[in-house]
């Protein structure tokens, strides 16, 4: 299996990681929500889960945002270039990216070990979350997002054509696009 295969397949996992538990956050909403309204008692500790739910979301989805091409970027910047130096324009947008991740990745590390260490929570009163896999969950999708700017940078430069053939599966339905899936 090759690298950008296996890479297309682990964000696609995380992808759907963050979604299913996305949709379960909104029956924790609900039920606060019918709760304060019907019963006039909250579900205690519903705010703290979703406040680090909403981030490991965003963290979980990150690298099928970048390999998908979905993730912000200035296209029309490239198009007005020869298509060499387009490439190269687009490869230092995913350098960019790249270190980006790569500095919250390093910046997050050591508070990511204190609070595990630590054992530190999130909330007051009836529950407490704990906040370290919030933490852990920043640094993985970081590193992802990272590795995928890196991947995406490489193969725009060195092999455009397997950008696009490799960027197609990722976006749409692996059934039917993936050239290794020999259907009648």
């Amino acid at each position: 299996m090759s690298i950008v295969k296996l890479s297309d397949r682990l964000t696609r996992f995380l992808l759907v990681l963050a979604a299913i538990w996305a949709f379960v956050l909104t029956f924790f909403i609900i039920a606060d929500i019918v709760g304060r309204s019907v019963f006039n008692s909250p579900v205690y500790g519903v705010p703290e889960i979703v406040m680090n739910s909403i981030v490991m979301i965003v963290f979980l989805q990150a690298g099928y945002a970048i390999r998908s091409g979905s993730m912000l970027r200035a296209d029309f910047l490239a198009q007005r270039f020869p298509p060499a130096f387009g490439r190269v324009a687009l490869a230092l947008g995913y350098l960019l990216g790249a270190a980006f991740f790569a500095m919250i990745l390093v910046g997050g590390w050591e508070a990511a070990i204190r609070s595990w260490v630590a054992g530190e929570y999130e909330g007051e009163g009836a529950l407490r979350v704990p906040a370290w896999p919030t933490r852990f969950t920043i640094l993985i999708g970081s590193a992802l997002a990272c590795f995928n700017y890196l991947l995406m940078a490489y193969l725009d430069i060195f092999r455009p054509e397997a950008l696009r053939s490799a960027a197609g599966p990722v976006a749409s339905d692996p059934d039917t696009s993936d050239p290794d899936n020999e259907s009648p």
